[in-house]
């Protein structure tokens, strides 16, 4: 397979942050992007580089000060910087004085630099975020059934089979996501939290209801929202809120949590054994998980500055994606993982467009050619990616 051009371009005259969950990719595309000849690197996941500047970071000024007289090293990489947030003081310092070497500062959780209020540099390094690969970078090598129910972490999608996948997928949850997660986030009781990880796995897209789930665990109201800030804060999932022109009702509103990837969430439920049957609930409710995730990911590496929210009514009407692009025009994409459509499944859509008439509202799905149904459009959902992305409208 030839390698996979990523759409995060890296940027060669600034220094940056490079966030993400694990396995993303992150050093990968620093290697790939950066000369090992001009770069001088740090890996504080390795105990002895991580002991040295831990006890020491002023080290790491003394180092680069050795290599900038020198003048063949052009960039400092860091690999896992959250680990010793010290570290971003020397760093600011040494931006200042050495305006010609730029910094690559990596990490899989920003959680600890908020909570030590870490030195961010101040708008001196760009803050940048690398995610599982997307279709796009796929090209004709995606195949959507496989990025359903194993999702596209790097490692999992060019694994040799299925077997190989579900045990990358089975390792990761239970390393990553249970060991590292609770070294970032000094968690207590391990045990509520890992009965916590598949209740929140199998209301993945859901609207969230704190209450219910601090009952299932029997802890705390204040924990669970804990817990899902601890989730944010990792990189392993993020917030849709509900869609409102005021921002405020926006916000007093329950919001609906996605993992970052499809995978992650098979892997949390323990189905990676299961194929997904097409045209079930299931293979549906991943179909929606994975398109939100792709416009996310376009929105972000793009910089479009679209701002993706859903749409629910009282009734309980919904509208799984609105999009508002920064010109205020709006767009409505009802997702449904159906080949052959049908208007009966534009309701969420109708009432969209009764509230919002000026809005274009778009129907999402598996069909093979772009189909009119009344008043909506039911595209391919590689058309509406591509739709979303050229942010035509």
């Amino acid at each position: 397979m030839n390698a996979i051009n990523r759409l995060l371009q890296l940027p060669s005259g600034n220094s940056f942050f490079l966030f993400g969950p694990r396995q993303t990719g992150k050093s990968t595309l620093l290697r790939q992007t950066f000369s090992e000849k001009e770069c001088l690197s740090y890996d504080l996941l390795q105990s002895e580089t991580y002991n040295r500047l831990a006890a020491r970071p002023e080290l790491l000024r003394l180092e680069v000060e050795a290599v900038a007289r020198k003048g063949n090293i052009k960039r400092i990489l860091i690999d896992e910087v959250q680990r010793v947030p010290d570290l971003l003081n020397e760093v600011h310092y040494l931006i200042e004085k050495y305006p010609d070497i730029k910094f690559a500062l990596s990490g899989s959780s920003a959680r600890k630099l908020k909570r030590v209020h870490a030195n961010m540099l101040a708008g001196r390094a760009w803050t940048l975020r690398l995610y599982p690969f997307t279709a796009r970078e796929l090209g004709d090598e995606f195949d959507l059934n496989r990025a359903l129910r194993f999702g596209a972490l790097p490692a999992v999608f060019l694994a040799e089979n299925d077997t190989a996948r579900s045990e990358i997928l089975r390792s990761y949850v239970d390393t990553y996501i249970r060991e590292e997660i609770q070294y970032e986030a000094h968690i207590r009781n391990l045990g509520a939290f890992l009965r916590f990880l598949p209740l929140v796995a199998s209301e993945n897209g859901a609207q969230i209801n704190v209450l219910n789930l601090a009952r299932e665990i029997a802890m705390p109201r204040d924990t669970v929202r804990n817990y899902y800030q601890i989730l944010e804060d990792t990189l392993l999932g993020y917030f849709l809120l509900p869609f409102a022109k005021s921002v405020r009702k926006k916000i007093s509103r329950h919001p609906k949590f996605y993992f970052f990837d499809c995978g992650v969430v098979s892997a949390l439920q323990k189905k990676l054994s299961a194929p997904l049957i097409e045209e079930s609930g299931e293979f549906g409710r991943a179909f929606e998980h994975f398109l939100i995730n792709e416009i996310m990911r376009l929105n972000d590496y793009l910089r479009l500055d679209l701002d993706i929210s859903f749409y629910r009514t009282e009734s309980g009407v919904e509208v799984d994606c609105v999009i508002i692009h920064p010109n205020g025009k709006i767009r409505a994409v009802e997702i449904k993982s159906t080949k052959s459509p049908v208007p009966a499944h534009c309701s969420g859509l109708r009432s969209f467009q009764e509230a919002f008439p000026q809005a274009e509202c778009i129907l999402a799905c598996r069909a093979p050619r772009p189909m009119q149904l009344g008043p909506f459009l039911a595209l391919p959902w590689q058309d509406v990616i591509e739709k979303v992305s050229s942010l035509c409208i």
